[in-house]
């Protein structure tokens, strides 16, 4: 029982943050082509922005990705952008919890059933 009450409270640690704040924290890269790595930044979103990853293609090739905040509605959207000359078309993901746009994204409902999994074993084992 005394596991199960440190579980909650690491579970209440880690998401009370995001929970007490009004704007989403995401991932930031600029565009940029894919064989081009470059260590995203951490940024907090403008109100009613939520977090996207952004594949640029031309033709069947994903040529470019991107990461940042942007609002909802124009998840959906695709857009065309030209650099250096070669016109590729842009396609957003959107996501609105912190940090889902990082490389390896951790769900809420993911993290709390891995808890509440290693809860479970902990008690079996004491």
């Amino acid at each position: 029982m005394l596991q199960l009450l440190h579980v909650a409270a690491l579970c209440l640690l880690l998401f009370l943050p995001s929970l007490c704040c009004e704007n989403l924290v995401c991932h930031f890269s600029p565009i940029l082509e894919k064989d081009k790595m470059v260590e995203p930044t951490v940024t907090e979103c403008p109100p009613k922005q939520v977090c996207f990853e952004g594949v640029g293609r031309y033709g069947n090739y994903s040529a470019l990705s991107a990461r940042g905040c942007m609002l909802q509605d124009q998840c959906s959207k695709k857009v065309y952008i030209r650099l250096k000359g070669t016109v590729y078309i842009m396609s957003y993901s959107c996501c609105d919890w912190p940090h889902c746009n990082s490389c390896v994204a951790v769900r809420p409902l993911l993290a709390t059933v891995t808890l509440a999994a290693v809860a479970a074993l902990t008690s079996r084992l004491s």
